[in-house]
């Protein structure tokens, strides 16, 4: 199994954030992982020219554990940006096994009844329990935009705004 970093990210590549972690985690591959978004032509382009130099490829939960599975992985650190909470469990019910699970970036979504959790954070009732979920799979889940930010726990973040 490749070494694997997640970040939990509905904003997927934005600049300098991304880069600042793809550095941080001397990643040589990024990954963003949405069905969605691996089926829109547009966002498959240009979301690696906005990675700044940084390997990319635009993969759907499916083939993103497939490629995380083949022997090429086996040779890279490898950045997953999971679009939203319910990437993130998908890929972990197919097996992937990431070193750390980091919620950046979650906007809030018009129409969704969310918490910000932290300024950067909207988070939905589904999605807190998909966190929580996470968390009983035995990841410990943090909540930082930045590497420079501190670690904190994202669940106890849950906590104290009632999710």
């Amino acid at each position: 199994m490749p070494v694997v970093h997640m970040r939990i990210d509905n904003r997927l590549i934005h600049g300098q954030v991304t880069v600042t972690w793809a550095s941080h985690l001397a990643a040589d591959h990024m990954i963003v992982c949405n069905d969605k978004v691996a089926q829109d032509p547009i966002q498959k382009m240009m979301l690696p020219a906005a990675a700044r130099g940084v390997k990319t490829s635009v993969l759907s939960v499916a083939d993103t554990l497939a490629y995380c599975a083949s022997p090429e992985a086996e040779k890279e650190r490898i950045f997953i940006i999971a679009k939203f909470p319910s990437d993130a469990k998908a890929l972990l019910d197919g097996g992937l096994k990431p070193q750390e699970i980091n919620v950046g970036n979650q906007a809030p979504i018009p129409g969704t009844k969310f918490v910000m959790v932290t300024r950067t954070c909207a988070v939905t009732p589904e999605d807190a329990a998909i966190y929580r979920e996470i968390v009983s799979r035995g990841y410990q889940l943090t909540g930082r935009m930045m590497p420079s930010d501190p670690k904190n726990n994202f669940i106890d973040l849950l906590a104290k705004k009632g999710l």
